[in-house]
């Protein structure tokens, strides 16, 4: 009962915080084509900078959202990804073979389709790769018990192997020009990372303070910074000090001593407070690390950095011949997203089941599993995010970031209609 619970927990917090992602874009829209259109380009544009010794970073405050709040963003993704590895559903070849499959699908199916329909300006084949987990969460969420949880943990696996390929492509493919003279500091900061993993240091400080000086490294390379958070995830140990039974133990043996000294005083007394300290250690020691700092940044990611960053980035004025003079990309992202997704995520598995090389998992119908690839062409603010790496010229920006909406309305109405329609037949 307690994974189900942690797993419905993650899911409510993942579909309110698609709202408040829905309502931040929204907003970005609305000021962008308003009288403060200006202002709030103004806003992001401004710059600021940091100095630690010989290091220097400045960059606008739209660049800081992008490749610092949304490192730690990666951060929390790095962290699900190898939390699901090592005892998710991604921990054995049968539970993570159909989810693996569709996300192949779904990445390889879009890209295909933008770049036959851009041969000569390939780089945003990763824009319709993207989906936004959060939004698309939300939106089965607003359905309520009309879709079954197996459905949203199909959807939440999926995603997840979605952005482990997100990571992969952001890493190989956006990227600058490659400044090696810092490539020693950041496997330097790297391997005392690793240390502190197999000399079993638990604390997360020293952690995520080496982990602000890989983030430097890696932002001086030219590698895109986001990436020092998934291997800053990946370093962090996920057993923790304790084990549960001895936790166990060792609480009750210390609830039975704050107990023994209770008085008539209306304060607790040293013997209390020192069996308190002692359950409280305890209580530091059981928990895991990774989950420990997963669950701290889900919240902060969920409701400060997604709708913040959606904010300043999402904001595009509705000129519609940013569009007609960049059609091609449009039609590149929009088609990607639309029918890429679910002809990639359908196509892909129904094939592989025929050709018994995974199963239909329980409890899932295929009717569903098409609707979780419109769902999954919910591209959103990761998308987005994407296309900023992958263009300069703010006319393309502007004109994608177009197609990725519409695209995210319309699969979300599809993905909603064939939800329900499945649901009515089911019954």
């Amino acid at each position: 009962m307690t994974v189900i619970h942690s797993f419905q927990n993650y899911i409510s917090r993942e579909s309110l915080s698609g709202v408040v992602l829905f309502l931040s874009t929204m907003l970005a829209v609305v000021v962008a084509n308003s009288s403060l259109g200006q202002d709030y380009y103004d806003l992001w544009r401004v710059a600021l900078g940091i100095n630690i010794g010989e290091l220097s970073i400045s960059m606008t405050l739209t660049d800081w959202i992008n490749d610092g709040l949304m490192a730690l963003f990666f951060l929390m993704v790095g962290l699900e990804i190898k939390r699901e590895i090592v005892v998710g559903d991604l921990s054995s070849v049968k539970k993570a073979s159909f989810p693996i499959i569709a996300a192949i699908g779904g990445m390889v199916v879009p890209a295909f389709i933008y770049i036959a329909l851009n041969p000569n300006n390939a780089l945003g084949f990763g824009i319709p790769m993207a989906t936004d987990i959060a939004f698309s969460l939300g939106v089965l969420m607003l359905l309520g018990k009309r879709v079954s949880s197996s459905v949203k943990l199909f959807l939440v696996t999926l995603a997840v192997v979605d952005d482990l390929g997100a990571v992969l492509v952001v890493a190989t493919v956006y990227t600058d020009e490659l400044q090696y003279a810092y490539l020693m500091h950041v496997t330097i900061v790297y391997l005392l990372i690793w240390m502190l993993n197999l000399n079993g240091v638990k604390s997360l400080i020293p952690y995520l303070i080496l982990g602000i000086f890989l983030w430097i490294y890696i932002h001086n390379i030219g590698v895109h910074a986001t990436i020092a958070g998934v291997l800053l995830a990946f370093a962090i140990p996920i057993k923790s000090k304790i084990k549960e039974k001895e936790f166990v133990k060792k609480t009750k043996k210390f609830l039975a001593k704050f107990e023994t000294n209770i008085d008539k005083k209306p304060i607790i007394n040293d013997d209390q407070i020192d069996a308190l300290e002692h359950i409280s250690y305890g209580y530091d020691k059981v928990q895991n690390p990774l989950l420990r700092l997963e669950h701290n940044l889900h919240g902060f990611s969920a409701f400060v950095i997604m709708p913040l960053f959606a904010f300043s980035n999402a904001g595009v004025v509705l000129d519609f011949t940013y569009v007609s003079d960049n059609l091609m990309i449009v039609l590149g992202v929009f088609f990607g997203l639309l029918i890429g997704k679910p002809l990639g995520i359908f196509g892909f598995t129904y094939y592989a089941a025929k050709l018994k090389l995974i199963k239909l998992p329980k409890h899932i119908s295929w009717n569903e599993v098409l609707a979780v690839g419109f769902i999954g062409g919910i591209g959103f603010t990761m998308s987005v995010f994407i296309t900023h790496l992958a263009f300069d010229d703010e006319a393309i920006i502007a004109a994608v970031k177009i197609g990725v909406f519409l695209a995210s309305f319309i699969a979300t109405l599809i993905g909603v209609y064939l939800l329900l329609k499945s649901k009515k037949t089911n019954h």
